[in-house]
Protein backbone atom coordinates (compact mmCIF):
# COMPACT_ATOMS: atom_id res chain seq x y z
CA UNK A 1 0.00 0.00 0.00
CA UNK A 2 2.95 2.58 0.96
CA UNK A 3 4.58 1.52 -2.33
CA UNK A 4 1.41 2.35 -3.88
CA UNK A 5 1.30 5.91 -2.36
CA UNK A 6 4.89 6.18 -3.57
CA UNK A 7 4.64 6.15 -6.53
CA UNK A 8 1.72 8.48 -7.00
CA UNK A 9 3.13 11.27 -4.98
CA UNK A 10 6.76 10.61 -6.26
CA UNK A 11 8.02 12.77 -8.96
CA UNK A 12 9.52 11.87 -12.29
CA UNK A 13 13.71 12.34 -12.36
CA UNK A 14 14.37 14.09 -15.25
CA UNK A 15 17.48 14.56 -17.36
CA UNK A 16 18.83 18.62 -16.89
CA UNK A 17 19.41 19.55 -20.12
CA UNK A 18 19.84 23.00 -21.11
CA UNK A 19 18.42 25.18 -18.19
CA UNK A 20 15.14 22.65 -17.33
CA UNK A 21 16.48 22.52 -13.78
CA UNK A 22 16.95 26.12 -13.37
CA UNK A 23 13.77 26.57 -15.11
CA UNK A 24 11.38 24.27 -12.94
CA UNK A 25 12.99 25.52 -9.41
CA UNK A 26 12.20 29.04 -10.78
CA UNK A 27 7.99 27.49 -11.64
CA UNK A 28 8.46 26.45 -8.17
CA UNK A 29 9.68 29.73 -6.61
CA UNK A 30 6.83 31.68 -8.59
CA UNK A 31 4.10 28.98 -7.02
CA UNK A 32 5.91 29.95 -3.05
CA UNK A 33 4.88 33.52 -4.50
CA UNK A 34 0.93 32.73 -5.35
CA UNK A 35 0.49 31.10 -2.15
CA UNK A 36 2.02 33.26 -0.12
CA UNK A 37 -0.22 36.08 -1.71
CA UNK A 38 -3.18 33.79 -1.96
CA UNK A 39 -2.47 33.34 2.21
CA UNK A 40 -2.36 36.92 2.73
CA UNK A 41 -5.66 37.76 0.84
CA UNK A 42 -7.50 34.84 3.39
CA UNK A 43 -5.24 36.00 6.42
CA UNK A 44 -6.63 39.56 5.89
CA UNK A 45 -10.12 38.20 5.24
CA UNK A 46 -10.29 36.07 8.52
CA UNK A 47 -8.43 39.08 10.50
CA UNK A 48 -11.21 41.14 9.23
CA UNK A 49 -14.05 38.72 10.55
CA UNK A 50 -12.09 38.82 13.71
CA UNK A 51 -12.46 42.40 13.74
CA UNK A 52 -16.29 42.49 13.44
CA UNK A 53 -16.79 39.52 15.81
CA UNK A 54 -15.15 42.21 18.63
CA UNK A 55 -17.42 44.45 17.70
CA UNK A 56 -20.13 42.54 17.62
CA UNK A 57 -19.18 41.59 21.29
CA UNK A 58 -18.61 45.33 22.59
CA UNK A 59 -19.88 47.79 19.96
CA UNK A 60 -18.83 50.90 21.84
CA UNK A 61 -15.05 49.94 21.38
CA UNK A 62 -15.60 49.38 17.73
CA UNK A 63 -18.14 51.45 15.61
CA UNK A 64 -18.57 49.07 13.12
CA UNK A 65 -22.42 48.40 13.30
CA UNK A 66 -24.16 48.19 9.48
CA UNK A 67 -20.76 47.53 7.90
CA UNK A 68 -19.82 45.20 4.99
CA UNK A 69 -17.10 43.58 6.96
CA UNK A 70 -18.79 39.99 6.43
CA UNK A 71 -18.92 40.73 2.22
CA UNK A 72 -15.39 41.90 2.23
CA UNK A 73 -13.98 39.05 4.19
CA UNK A 74 -15.70 36.88 2.40
CA UNK A 75 -13.86 38.66 -0.96
CA UNK A 76 -10.92 38.30 0.46
CA UNK A 77 -11.16 34.69 1.36
CA UNK A 78 -12.42 33.93 -1.86
CA UNK A 79 -9.74 35.63 -3.45
CA UNK A 80 -7.06 34.11 -1.48
CA UNK A 81 -7.96 30.82 -1.99
CA UNK A 82 -8.53 31.39 -6.21
CA UNK A 83 -4.69 32.70 -5.61
CA UNK A 84 -3.33 29.88 -4.49
CA UNK A 85 -6.14 27.41 -7.07
CA UNK A 86 -4.06 29.27 -9.50
CA UNK A 87 -0.87 29.26 -8.43
CA UNK A 88 -1.15 25.68 -8.01
CA UNK A 89 -3.01 25.02 -11.58
CA UNK A 90 -0.41 26.91 -13.12
CA UNK A 91 3.13 25.21 -11.49
CA UNK A 92 1.90 21.80 -12.97
CA UNK A 93 0.55 23.00 -16.11
CA UNK A 94 4.18 25.12 -16.70
CA UNK A 95 5.75 21.57 -15.63
CA UNK A 96 3.92 19.61 -18.06
CA UNK A 97 5.60 22.52 -20.79
CA UNK A 98 8.69 22.99 -19.47
CA UNK A 99 9.36 19.10 -20.20
CA UNK A 100 8.01 19.54 -23.83
CA UNK A 101 10.41 22.25 -24.26
CA UNK A 102 7.75 25.00 -24.83
CA UNK A 103 6.78 27.63 -21.84
CA UNK A 104 3.39 29.76 -22.15
CA UNK A 105 3.89 33.21 -19.93
CA UNK A 106 0.97 34.05 -17.43
CA UNK A 107 -0.69 36.94 -18.85
CA UNK A 108 -4.14 35.98 -17.69
CA UNK A 109 -3.26 35.38 -14.14
CA UNK A 110 -1.15 38.32 -13.88
CA UNK A 111 -3.97 40.59 -15.06
CA UNK A 112 -6.63 38.75 -12.44
CA UNK A 113 -4.63 39.15 -9.64
CA UNK A 114 -3.75 42.84 -10.47
CA UNK A 115 -7.70 43.46 -10.89
CA UNK A 116 -8.48 41.69 -8.01
CA UNK A 117 -6.38 43.36 -6.22
CA UNK A 118 -6.81 47.01 -7.16
CA UNK A 119 -10.78 46.19 -6.82
CA UNK A 120 -10.25 45.21 -3.52
CA UNK A 121 -8.52 47.96 -2.46
CA UNK A 122 -11.12 50.85 -4.17
CA UNK A 123 -13.41 48.81 -2.07
CA UNK A 124 -11.36 48.71 1.22
CA UNK A 125 -10.91 52.30 0.47
CA UNK A 126 -14.62 53.16 0.04
CA UNK A 127 -15.46 51.25 2.88
CA UNK A 128 -13.28 52.96 4.92
CA UNK A 129 -14.56 56.38 3.70
CA UNK A 130 -17.96 55.53 4.54
CA UNK A 131 -17.19 54.88 7.96
CA UNK A 132 -15.38 57.59 8.40
CA UNK A 133 -18.62 59.29 7.25
CA UNK A 134 -20.97 57.86 9.34
CA UNK A 135 -18.78 58.73 12.23
CA UNK A 136 -19.03 62.20 11.56
CA UNK A 137 -22.72 62.44 11.19
CA UNK A 138 -23.27 60.53 14.75
CA UNK A 139 -20.65 62.97 16.60
CA UNK A 140 -22.25 65.77 14.77
CA UNK A 141 -25.61 64.36 15.86
CA UNK A 142 -24.39 63.85 19.64
CA UNK A 143 -22.95 67.32 19.19
CA UNK A 144 -26.74 68.55 18.37
CA UNK A 145 -28.50 66.86 20.72
CA UNK A 146 -25.80 67.90 23.85
CA UNK A 147 -26.70 71.40 22.69
CA UNK A 148 -30.40 71.06 22.52
CA UNK A 149 -30.31 69.61 26.72
CA UNK A 150 -27.74 72.46 27.60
Amino acid sequence: MFQRLRTIFQSPTLQNTGSLARDLLASERTFLAWTRTGLGFIALGVALEKVEAFAALSPTLLHLENSRTKLAAGILVSSGSLCVAHGTQRYFSTMRELQRGVFRPNVVGIQLVAATSIAIAVAGTFMVWENGEEQRRKREAGERRGSVKG
